[in-house]
């Protein structure tokens, strides 16, 4: 059974969910298509997984988002392939859906490299089940550790340095050192550890030189170990094989070393680029294909002057919105214009009251208590739902003020 639309949307992401909001406003009847009933807040996924904050906190209800906008139909499915010359998207029920206008803003997924042993036995981060399947791993290791500490505490491994790897490692460190003393016995939380691990000499490497040194610093104050200038050649049961041969003990393998485009998007027929995602026109379309748009995590986009813009919420979230725009264009008879991105910056926690920013066009540089203020106040504004917002500053409120985690799970809490 087909059904038509004026747009289609695959994909609840910060450009999905941007674009539907100013569809929806202009009158324009749109169906946004999700494999979850939920639009998930990616940036703060670590925190989930290191029981900082609530998965409610990050996540809000699809339907939730829309109740109020009745030109927006939300399904949840799983959409199996998409036939571009076409318009279609087909699901896994066996529906097709027609659209006018087309929009793939269908996310990522975690890019292994071929890396021998790690889609099969490292913990990604890019969605609410990775975090809280990672949450429920670490837990399950605590406890572990809890009950035999003559065998040691938990060794962790973290593999990027980008922002994820960072701040997934800054996090976890601050647990180990200050949060699992007060759950667990004190002599397996000082044995437990966190290394970070990347091919590339530095962390952070599209920050500054001096973000980069402050991020070091402070990860290493805090008790991460780096390894960097060495990449991961395989996944083992017991750790990990870097490049020299060297062996990491772990029994925790956490993957932050990059994203590329979903199956879907390989077998679009559509033209690929880096990471396997679409190279866009300016306007936001798909080269070659009339009435296909292409966002977020799965498009290459490109500012006017044709530099490379970074895989970041806030450029998906403003080319959803400027996609909108020009769809409207097209439904109306008006001109497309190519899109023009507003830069914000990079920023980076690197632990409690500890961040890395680099605000503006100009990337203004700051880094420790203010940086961190500056991280807060975006992120809270980023945050879907005036409900998250609240849960999170009362988490992030209570956390930073005590070291105590009102989201750990009863099996982390202390015998006796």
């Amino acid at each position: 059974m087909e059904q038509t639309y004026e747009v289609v949307i695959v994909g609840g992401g910060f450009a999905g969910v941007a674009a539907a909001k100013e569809l929806g406003h202009k009158g324009v009847a749109v169906l946004l298509i999700d494999q979850n009933n939920y639009h998930q807040f990616q940036p703060l996924l670590y925190q989930v997984s290191t029981a900082q904050i609530g998965i409610t906190d990050v996540t809000r209800p699809l339907r939730g988002i829309f109740r109020r906008n009745k030109r927006v139909r939300v399904i949840t499915a799983i959409a199996t392939s998409v036939d571009a010359t076409a318009r279609t998207v087909t699901t896994a029920d066996g529906n097709t859906y027609r659209g006018r206008i087309l929009v793939l803003a269908t996310g990522a997924v975690p890019n292994f490299f071929n890396t021998p042993g790690a889609e099969e036995k490292t913990f990604p981060l890019y969605s609410a089940n990775d975090a809280t399947r990672l949450g429920t791993r670490l837990v399950e290791l605590l406890d572990e550790t809890d009950s035999r500490p003559n065998n040691g505490g938990v060794n962790v491994v973290v593999v990027g340095g980008g922002p994820t790897g960072v701040e997934t490692a800054g996090a976890l460190a601050e647990m180990f050192k200050y949060v699992v003393p007060e759950y667990f016995s004190h002599s397996s939380a000082s044995k437990c550890s966190v290394h970070l691990v990347d091919m590339v000499p530095t962390v952070l490497n599209t920050f500054s030189e001096k973000s980069q040194k402050y991020a070091r610093s402070r990860l290493a104050k805090m008790g991460a170990k780096l390894k960097l200038g060495l990449g991961v050649t395989e996944v083992r049961d017991d750790g990990v094989t870097l490049a020299d041969g060297t062996v990491l003990p772990s029994q925790l393998v956490i993957w932050a070393g990059g994203l590329k485009a979903g199956p879907i998007i390989d077998e679009s027929g559509l033209p690929q680029g880096r990471g396997g995602r679409i190279d866009t026109n300016p306007d936001l379309t798909a080269p070659g294909f009339d009435g296909i748009y292409v966002l977020g995590d799965a498009a290459n986009t490109t500012d006017r002057t044709g530099a490379k813009l970074p895989q970041l919420g806030s450029v998906a979230q403003q080319s959803g919105k400027w996609a909108a725009r020009n769809i409207y264009a097209d439904l109306t008879g008006g001109a497309r214009e190519p899109f023009k991105y507003v830069d914000k910056g990079y920023m980076a926690m690197v632990g409690r009251g500890a961040a890395v920013a680099e605000l503006g066009k100009k990337h203004t540089q700051l880094q420790g208590p203010f940086a961190f203020i500056a991280w807060l106040a975006v992120h809270v504004v980023l945050l879907s739902g005036n409900r998250q917002r609240i849960r999170a500053l009362f988490s992030w409120f209570e956390n930073y003020l005590s070291h105590t985690r009102s989201h750990v799970a009863p099996a982390q809490a202390k015998a006796g």
